[in-house]
């Protein structure tokens, strides 16, 4: 095998800042994420005066906040996390499915990594269980894939 070079990001947040994007709907669910996500960041070096909590509506409000936040210039990263229940959320495929096509069109249209921390389950149960500790955090998931981009892209 020849050695390639190879680009990867470090996952070292010093000096970056974030802001996350967080759905009002489904709160209680929400700020697990939230949560996951700060303590995330703050383990690898951010600092909670560098980051900036938006509170939007739903899942469906969240690309326009991500977009403006992205091309502000003042993020190094933005992370939106949401839980979208089948059981709670009317039109729950088309509100999903527009959630992360218009963050992933503000993440190409800007240059800036957004990470998509948005739940899409069929149950309160599977909410609560990606929310929290054992079956992982999508929260904390969103973060690191943003932290990571943030690293890979300052070298492309």
């Amino acid at each position: 095998m020849h050695h390639i070079k190879t680009i990867e990001g470090q996952f070292q947040a010093q000096g970056l800042r974030f802001a996350l994007v967080a759905a009002r709907f489904n709160d209680f669910i929400v700020d697990r994420l939230v949560g996951g996500a700060v303590d995330y960041l703050t383990r690898n070096g951010a600092t909670r005066e560098n980051m900036t909590l938006v509170r939007v509506p739903g899942a469906f409000e969240m690309p326009l906040a991500a977009k403006k936040l992205a091309a502000s210039g003042n993020y190094d990263g933005v992370i939106c996390l949401g839980a979208v229940i089948r059981g709670a959320t009317p039109h729950f495929d088309f509100v999903s499915g527009e959630a992360a096509k218009g963050i992933a069109h503000a993440m190409l249209e800007t240059g800036v990594p957004i990470g998509f921390g948005v739940l899409t389950t069929d149950t309160l149960e599977q909410a609560i269980e990606r929310a929290g500790s054992k079956a992982g955090n999508k929260g904390v998931e969103a973060a690191s894939a943003v932290l990571e981009m943030v690293r890979v892209m300052e070298q492309l």
